[in-house]
């Protein structure tokens, strides 16, 4: 670890570029190298702790997925690679790698749980996971990381109440499908809406004690960052006040962005420093200040680069004026959006005294 003072972190590692998809394939390295190239110019990793991370153990794997499924991954890699689906390429050293990506997360849970001061972590970490169940990889993703780490910060580390944001354009089916039952994981996605995986209509709201402890904002294609910072203030700050989560966690995908080419929406590179300054605030009022993010889409080099450059100034700064704007974007929202809201609190109502 670096001796900076920061109360930011950052977990990356070069070995993150050995998942191998393919020269064309959207998921790819160098969305990696493009984002560290961009901190490098803007002085942000001189600004944060670097933390390396460890592998996973398969302990810790199985929190989430079945043993057969991650023995089918290490045996496919082992024999050179294969596809676990049309989108889910693996090379000979993604079964390490995906290990690293969710011990990546997992040490930078540890991080914020046992170093003084520390509050934020940002895990550059690939491949992605959000997508995986606990059976299958999918949509770019092998190893869900960041419902490992939420797993993981309740049976090592005692949390009750976790919140997971996540505003990756495609929703997050295998995070809702790891937590559909369970009430004191809180899990909110905002997504594109219809789009891939097909999964996160408002109606899907969790199941049997889990009931009403997911929620879905399916947002219409084009919306941008007022209608994104629309849909925080109006459902998930609310919301989560209401569940007073005691740990933070992101999914943050920057396929929302304006130019990235999987999607249809308009979220600005200084618009996701704005998502952030609010998901900030949330942990600052709930949890202490304490938040790990992780890196789950973005397909535009610049793009992610630029988005990742504005998280870290978020996480960086102790300013509220930046909050203060995004309230004020907020209110310019277009009306497709706040009717698209209208139907969620309908559905929300019924569970959380907070939305009326």
């Amino acid at each position: 670890m670096s001796e900076t003072s920061s109360n930011t972190g950052i977990v990356y590692h070069p070995d993150y570029l050995k998942h191998y998809t393919g020269r064309n394939h959207p998921e790819r390295a160098e969305r990696l190298l493009a984002i560290m190239r961009r901190l490098d110019a803007d002085g942000i990793t001189g600004r944060v702790e670097q933390i390396s991370p460890v592998r996973a153990s398969k302990e810790e794997i199985g929190y989430i997925h079945e043993g057969s499924y991650i023995a089918k991954v290490e045996v496919m890699c082992s024999r050179g690679g294969g596809r676990l689906d049309l989108d889910t390429p693996l090379c000979r050293d993604s079964f390490d790698i995906a290990m690293l990506a969710a011990g990546g997360v997992v040490k930078a849970a540890d991080t914020v749980m046992k170093k003084p001061g520390m509050k934020h972590v940002f895990a550059l970490v690939r491949p992605p996971g959000h997508h995986a169940t606990a059976s299958r990889g999918m949509g770019f993703c092998i190893f869900n990381n960041i419902a490992i780490a939420a797993a993981h910060l309740k049976q090592n580390h005692g949390i009750r109440r976790i919140l997971i944001a996540d505003w990756d354009v495609h929703h997050g089916n295998g995070t809702q499908e790891a937590f559909l039952y369970d009430p004191s994981v809180l899990y909110c996605s905002l997504h594109q809406y219809p789009h891939y995986p097909g999964t996160g209509w408002l109606r899907e709201v969790g199941k049997g004690d889990g009931e009403g402890y997911t929620v879905n904002i399916p947002l219409p294609p084009g919306t941008g960052d007022a209608g994104y910072l629309y849909a925080l203030d109006n459902v998930l700050v609310p919301v989560a006040r209401e569940f007073k989560p005691e740990f933070v966690l992101l999914s943050a995908g920057f396929d929302p962005h304006i130019d990235d080419p999987l999607a249809s929406m308009c979220v600005t590179s200084h618009g996701f420093g704005l998502l952030m300054d609010v998901i900030r605030g949330i942990a600052e009022e709930q949890s202490k200040g304490r938040l790990v993010a992780t890196l789950e889409g973005g397909y535009n080099l610049s793009a992610i680069a630029d988005s990742a450059s504005a998280v870290f100034n978020s996480l960086l700064c102790s300013e509220q004026a930046r909050c203060e704007e995004a309230v004020e974007v907020a209110r310019t929202a277009p009306e497709a959006v706040k009717n698209r809201i209208t139907e969620v609190k309908s559905v929300l109502k019924h569970y959380w005294g907070s939305i009326t």
